[in-house]
């Protein structure tokens, strides 16, 4: 009778892999295991020697996997999820799936309306940490760079799954003090004697953020910034019109809709990598995001209204 052939590896040592994937650093990944970070830099030594390659590349900026490190990540974090699924087919997790759960997305979006998203489902699952970067760069989600991305535009990637989960209507607002001084347009040729506030041109990484040229093309723009936010606030003190996500002018009550007959939409993609699919934690979020999205459609795309005269 032959005996089964035991790995050339320690099991135990992926667990140390998957946390330093997701962290992307020692002292953090310590700090999650309950350890000291000598010991994950030894266990992580341990699982390179045994497997004969490097899986991390070391840098200031921190752990950034190999490509052996990716693929081996795929199949780590397979183990992880028929693990999870060992414990909830014999009733020892009753609490359900747990873990960490990183989410990339733009600022605006990120800031105000996944904020709220996330911490609905927070109440739901508790044992599911959350994880929002909002970030200017396009991030890689085929090198894990984060597990979900949500974008105003569609992502293209090595063995992505992205599919539309909705839209939302960006349109023209001002704060109410801004027409203490001046006539409100009434067309869209008035438009021409107003101010605006907008996106750096040159510093605008996605097409999709180039919403208020789908509108006007303005003379003047005393104000300009990469962040939606900053645009938001100087629009709401009344220093120039702004274009705005619904989700954005939402929040900022001082804002009044400027010719709310003109404005532009923009899709709401969801991405995740083919690997995540499957992992509970991926698989209830993904879930979570659709319903709300879909149950959110007024407030995404609001009816036409009339600014208030």
């Amino acid at each position: 009778m032959s005996s089964v052939q035991q790995p050339r590896y320690n099991w135990h040592d992926i667990v140390y892999f998957l946390e330093v994937a997701r962290q992307r650093s020692l002292v953090r990944a310590a700090a999650k295991l309950r350890v000291d970070h000598t010991t994950v830099s030894r266990r992580i030594r341990e699982l390179e020697r045994s497997l004969n390659t490097a899986l991390f590349t070391r840098s200031k900026a921190g752990f950034r996997l190999t490509e052996t490190g990716l693929r081996l990540l795929r199949h780590a974090e397979g183990m992880e999820s028929h693990a999870e699924s060992i414990s909830e087919a014999i009733g020892l997790d009753d609490g359900g799936p747990g873990g960490a759960v990183r989410i990339a997305s733009m600022e605006g979006i990120g800031s105000l309306y996944l904020t709220r998203c996330v911490g609905a489902f927070s109440a739901l699952y508790p044992a599911i940490q959350i994880e929002l970067i909002t970030d200017t760069r396009l991030l890689d989600l085929s090198r894990r760079e984060a597990d979900i991305f949500v974008s105003f535009y569609k992502p293209t990637g090595r063995r992505l799954s992205v599919r539309k989960a909705g839209e939302f209507k960006v349109s023209l607002f001002a704060g109410r003090r801004y027409f203490d001084a001046r006539p409100r347009p009434r067309t869209v040729g008035d438009l021409d004697e107003h101010v605006f506030v907008d996106f750096i041109d040159e510093l605008v990484l996605v097409n999709e953020n180039r919403w208020l040229s789908d509108i006007v093309r303005p003379r003047t723009v005393p104000f300009r910034s990469t962040s939606l936010m900053a645009q938001c606030v100087c629009a709401a003190e009344g220093r120039g019109i702004a274009m705005l996500p619904s989700f954005v002018a939402a929040h900022h009550p001082d804002l009044v809709p400027v010719l709310p007959e003109l404005f532009t939409t923009r899709d709401i993609w969801i991405s995740v990598h083919e690997d995540l699919l499957h992992v509970a934690r991926i698989k209830l979020l993904l879930g979570y995001l659709d319903r709300r999205i879909a149950g959110d459609r007024t407030f995404l795309m609001p009816p036409l209204h009339r600014a208030a005269e």
